[in-house]
């Protein structure tokens, strides 16, 4: 497994006008349904079959960046500027953080959620054309509701998997914005079985442990972490990744959102818990090279999973 430190490399910042925006919330409900159905692959709920791949090793990484809430067209700049230089770099699976493209302007939900569609769409062009696996979460709009929502945009363009936020925080009231998702979700990728966790998530182990059982090797964490609570972080994501034996990737974003200032500390992690790549609290890409063969050797060395007692814990 190789072993690789963050390395800080500074964004150039985009200070163009807003995306433009059609006022009909039919039209782009509808767009969204049609651009759906054309990307998607083959995503799964935990249980159900899908793609199978045959790549053991993989070179991942993480984008953590500021995020300017509502600045859809800087935001997504900034997010293809990073993946561009990874793929040059061999890179096959990318993280951006929780909300991405536009941030928790929540105000602006519904009508932020209206450019998902063609978000995606560009995302799809930039992973077909560059061959690589990309993953964030995006508001999305269904029935007139809003979902916090993460996307696997797998390396031939299509949409791999969705994963709708089940756990919202309601101490910052993504309660009252947010629909919660209801299921979660191993995508089937062609870089295998990648289990996905959105922020808050990460707090209910239950959820992870459900992703491990259902298939995950890697379980990809997106998230707006906060920097009071930054040393929750570092041990949950550790936590999750020694306790079901995989690894762990979780992009946080940084930078500040008026009073409210955000961790970074994205990490990479292996199924022992050895912290393979970090970042610090600004911008910064961090990679490593993973292999998927120690998720197995781990489980075998220390069988966890086989030597569990459901029936005890009540």
């Amino acid at each position: 497994m190789g072993k690789e430190e963050a390395t800080g490399i500074p964004f150039k910042t985009y200070c163009g006008k807003d995306q433009a925006m059609l006022s009909s919330d039919i039209f782009f409900e509808a767009l969204s349904e049609v651009l759906f159905v054309l990307l998607r692959g083959c995503g799964r709920r935990i249980g159900q079959a899908g793609k199978k791949s045959c790549m053991k090793t993989i070179r991942t990484a993480i984008i953590q960046f500021d995020i300017h809430p509502g600045d859809v067209e800087r935001n997504v700049r900034i997010a293809k500027q990073r993946i561009a230089i990874l793929a040059k770099e061999g890179i096959h699976l990318i993280l951006l953080p929780e909300m991405w493209s536009t941030g928790f302007a929540n105000e602006r939900l519904k009508e932020l959620s209206d450019t998902t569609p063609g978000v995606l769409e560009d995302l799809s062009r930039v992973a077909r054309s560059q061959h690589l696996t990309v993953i964030g979460s995006l508001p999305e709009k269904r029935g007139g509701k809003v979902y916090n929502t993460a996307y696997v945009v797998d390396r031939d363009g299509s949409i791999a998997g969705t994963y709708r936020k089940v756990h919202l925080f309601s101490p910052t009231g993504e309660d009252r914005y947010f629909e919660p998702g209801r299921k979660g979700v191993v995508s089937e990728t062609s870089l295998g079985h990648i289990g996905l966790i959105i922020c808050y998530d990460l707090r209910f182990p239950e959820l992870c442990r459900s992703l491990a059982l259902g298939g995950a090797t890697i379980v990809g964490v997106v998230a707006q972490w906060p920097a009071e609570r930054v040393a929750h972080w570092d041990v949950l994501l550790r936590a999750r990744a020694v306790e079901n034996q995989l690894f762990v990737l979780g992009a946080n974003r940084c930078g500040r959102d008026g009073d409210l200032v955000y961790a970074g500390h994205s990490r990479i992690i292996s199924p022992d818990g050895e912290i393979m790549a970090r970042a610090g609290k600004r911008t910064a890409t961090l990679s490593a090279t993973i292999d998927l063969r120690a998720v197995e050797q781990t489980r075998k060395r220390i069988p966890c999973l086989k030597e569990r007692m459901p029936q005890a814990y009540g």
